[in-house]
This record gives structure tokens, sequence and C-alpha cells, in this order.
């Protein structure tokens, strides 16, 4: 039986959540504001932010050695057959041109490597 996409999200979330990475759940979306009527959009780059959100702590090189800096990582996660969208491949790749971490995972394995390459 096929895994659902929340189910691997959240074995993702737990088994990636440790040492220096932290991940939580972005809900992205939308909903109308009961006084206008107008569609407010929620969630960490929304549309098309990752699934899973945060950061992976890295040790910086010689002049500061010592430090620990805190880099944004993205996790989109899919099913085995799942697909991202454009909306969710735009942000990955923006976080990536920007220095974070971000890419598709499909199991824990896949989560682990994006987060530690």
């Amino acid at each position: 039986m096929q895994s659902s996409e929340s189910k691997i999200q959240q074995e993702i979330r737990l088994a990636c959540s440790r040492g220096p990475t932290r991940l939580w759940r972005n809900n992205s979306g939308s909903l109308p504001n009961p006084k206008t009527g107008t569609y407010v959009q929620f969630g960490v780059g929304s549309p098309g932010g990752s699934d899973l959100i945060g950061y992976r702590k890295v040790t910086i090189t010689p002049e500061m050695v010592g430090t620990e800096i805190a880099v944004f990582a993205a996790v989109e996660v899919k099913t085995a057959k799942g697909k991202a969208t454009e909306q969710q491949k735009a942000f990955i790749e923006h976080v990536r041109n920007a220095g974070g971490i971000a890419g598709v995972a499909r199991s824990v394995d896949e989560a682990k490597s994006i987060l530690l390459n």
C-alpha cells in the first residue's frame, strides 16, 4: 500500500528534526476575509511554499571558526507518483539560489539526502 503525502511528511518531519536540523509544517492556502470577501494567502512562500520549512545549523569557516549559523531549509513532500507544481519548483529554486537548502522528497531517506548535502 502506498503512503499518503501527509504520512510521508510526518515521517520526514520526525526523522529529520534532530541534531542540527529543525523542520516545521508550513500550512499554506487561502481563506476568504469575512469582512471584505477577498481571499487572504497564508503560509511561508504561498503559493508554492514547501510543505516543511526550517533550518540546518552550519559551522562556518576560518575567519569565523566556531560560529554557527542557521541555513534556511525547505522540503516539498510528495508521494511516489506526486509531482511538484511550477510554483513549488520556483520556490525551491529561489531558496537554492539564495544559498538555502531545498528539494523534493518522497521518503525520509530522500529528505535526509537533501538536508545533509
